[in-house]
């Protein structure tokens, strides 16, 4: 080939030739670019294969799927149970050992029990409310009727009676000599008859201080001398020996029946 015709194609090829529409710097920010989404989408396809990966390895482990049963690992420690709720309060407290029942912020006192016949313990609830009602007297040799009586039960079946003691009214407070069940004086018998409704719950504590026994009967010949006395034969708590004692009948009294 001619240098004549060689030079001639090169200033064709010259005239031909288009200049670059951007600049160096456009062109090396456009590699990076391109760079950045190779990378993006090379992490992308990486965490899909690791994603199934996973799986797979789920699905090896837990071949029957969502449907298996969880238990809870033999190590762990057990539940504790739950507590039994604490009984509520009583309505009111007897106090054997004090012979003190307690109501309303107020202290009653009273007589339970002689040793021969105790008077039970425990949880006991209201069931009846009688202005007056018979009961034993004088070692449960007699019948007496008693004003203000409240009738308690236990959860056992357990009955017993509240009401007033006019046999001694020296007895609450200072000595026990009813047949089991709690004497008051008159007006505080009263005032707890109104004061507690059936439903209401007495709770019995303790335990009776021995007190020298007592036959309070007609036919007693020799008393006990009782706390509080300067000494000599009693045939009832308070009276001397040589006191005239009225005779009891064994008809039911009436003399602590209150007026209707």
């Amino acid at each position: 080939m001619s240098d004549e015709l060689a030079s001639g194609l090169r200033e064709l090829a010259q005239d031909a030739e288009t200049p670059p529409s951007v600049s160096g710097a456009e062109i090396r920010l456009r590699a990076v670019r391109r760079r950045r989404r190779r990378f993006r989408w090379t992490a992308v396809t990486v965490a899909g294969a690791c994603a199934a990966a996973s799986l797979a390895l789920v699905m090896a482990l837990n071949p029957t799927g969502g449907d298996r049963e969880d238990h809870p690992s033999p190590a762990a420690s057990p539940t504790a149970p739950p507590s039994s709720p604490s009984p509520a309060a009583p309505d009111a407290t007897v106090d054997l050992s004090r012979r003190m029942l307690t109501v309303a912020g107020r202290e009653l006192p009273i007589s339970s029990g002689s040793v021969r016949y105790p008077t039970a313990g425990g949880r006991m609830m209201v069931v009846s409310k009688d202005s007056v009602k018979a009961l034993p007297m004088f070692a449960g040799k007699y019948l007496e009727k008693v004003a203000w009586v409240i009738g308690l039960r236990a959860a056992d079946g357990t009955t017993n009676f509240v009401g007033t003691f006019m046999a001694d009214e020296k007895a609450p407070g200072n000595y026990d000599i009813t047949t089991g069940w709690i004497g008051l004086r008159r007006a505080d018998a009263l005032w707890l008859y109104k004061q507690l409704e059936p439903g209401a719950v007495i709770e019995i504590r303790g335990a009776a201080t021995p007190t020298p026994t007592v036959d309070l009967s007609p036919s007693a010949t020799e008393g006990t001398v009782l706390p509080g006395d300067t000494g000599g034969a009693v045939t009832s708590p308070g009276r001397a020996a040589d006191t005239p004692v009225s005779p009891v009948s064994a008809t039911p009294s009436v003399a602590a029946v209150p007026a209707e």
